[in-house]
């Protein structure tokens, strides 16, 4: 077989009738060097978290307010599911549990939400912040210079038929349960994942899909959070072993259908929906931001595709160079790789030369 032959079928494989270019290799290395959290700064914000507890519990204590019962990490963080972002603009979501008897005030009367998150935000404040930490809707916002922060969400617990209730501290107290989400987006990723490598396909595919969704600053506050996406692709992905491309490509394809059919996102763990209505503005703008990338990604499926025009519909829709870039590293490797056995061939000619002209061979 020629060797433009052998390169075709190495690079075209077919998936469900459907012929694709396989830039499964340049994905994963996409994922690795540009999607996910690099270790060292899980590490400083994990540093950051423990301190805050420390300061949160030492400070409840000066003030004596109650005790926490535990301090549970939450969220995408907790999922392990973060992204980078060229700012830095992380933010890690840290809750703290009180039992509900002990969020009761003198008079009896439970503390209000309000007044539960001003609790913790006096017990976290200190003179060396720049910026003071500050009481948000759902949490409490520790602020660091690195560009990050902290968000403390605030939590009772009580039991009821034999069960703990959870309630989180909003414009009022509502059911929510970040634990048992935890658990069950790790349950997907375990069940749902070819296998566990490189934290498992179904987890990568999750931060491969909000890479997108953040990939154009302008695009942030108007499309479908990172929790809205985690619960799409929870409906839609189907494991593909050795090709985060085209699971990529085909839950964006699954999702988009399903968007058009209804833009109602249903809770994994609680009775209740993560959208606003059936008309949610952002699920509505992640269901055209797909199509349009699905457009883009539709010269993968030409006969003669080239690598070339397969990155470059990549770099497109993730807004980035990656793929360009790393296509044209691997050419410079390759001409070097060429020139170093070129060297050493002409090297050990030169050698056997010099040799031959001396005489004394075995035979000599």
């Amino acid at each position: 077989m020629a060797k433009q032959s052998i390169s075709f079928f190495k690079q075209h494989q077919f998936w469900g009738g459907i012929l694709m270019f396989n830039c499964h290799d340049d994905m994963t290395a996409f994922h690795d060097d540009e999607v996910k959290l690099p270790i060292e700064q899980r590490q400083t914000m994990r540093d950051r978290r423990n301190t805050n507890r420390k300061r949160l519990k030492d400070g409840l204590a000066r003030d004596e307010m109650p005790a926490p019962v535990g301090c549970h990490t939450q969220g995408s963080y907790a999922m392990r599911t973060m992204v980078q972002h060229v700012e830095k603009d992380y933010d890690i979501d840290d809750g703290v549990y009180f039992t509900r008897s002990s969020l009761t005030k003198p008079s009896g009367s439970d503390r209000t939400p309000a007044e539960a998150k001003e609790m913790v935000r006096a017990a976290l404040h200190s003179e060396r912040f720049t910026d003071p930490p500050v009481c948000q809707k759902n949490c409490v916002r520790v602020y660091y210079n690195e560009g990050y922060h902290v968000d403390v969400p605030v939590y009772r617990r009580f039991e009821k038929d034999g069960k703990w209730v959870y309630e989180r501290a909003s414009t009022e107290w509502k059911v929510s349960d970040p634990v048992a989400v935890t658990k069950w987006f790790k349950t997907a990723n375990k069940s749902k994942s070819p296998n566990t490598n490189n934290y498992g396909q179904f987890n990568r595919v999750v931060k491969l899909l909000k890479a997108f969704a953040r990939s154009r600053e302008s695009w942030r506050a108007k499309i479908a959070s990172g929790f809205m996406i985690s619960v799409l692709v929870d409906e839609k992905y189907l494991g593909i072993d050795g090709r985060d491309d085209q699971a990529l490509r085909d839950v964006m394809r699954a999702i988009h259908g399903r968007l058009a059919a209804s833009l109602v996102i249903d809770h994994p763990v609680l009775d209740e929906t993560v959208t606003n209505g059936d008309s949610d503005s952002r699920a509505k703008f992640f269901q055209e931001k797909l199509q349009w990338a699905l457009g883009e990604l539709e010269v993968l499926d030409k006969w003669n595709c080239t690598e070339e025009e397969a990155r470059k519909a990549w770099d497109s829709v993730f807004s980035s160079s990656f793929f360009g870039l790393r296509a044209s590293s691997k050419k410079s490797e390759e001409t070097a790789t060429r020139a170093s056995v070129l060297l050493a061939a002409t090297a050990k000619s030169a050698e056997e030369q010099a040799f031959d002209k001396r005489g004394g061979g075995r035979f000599g």
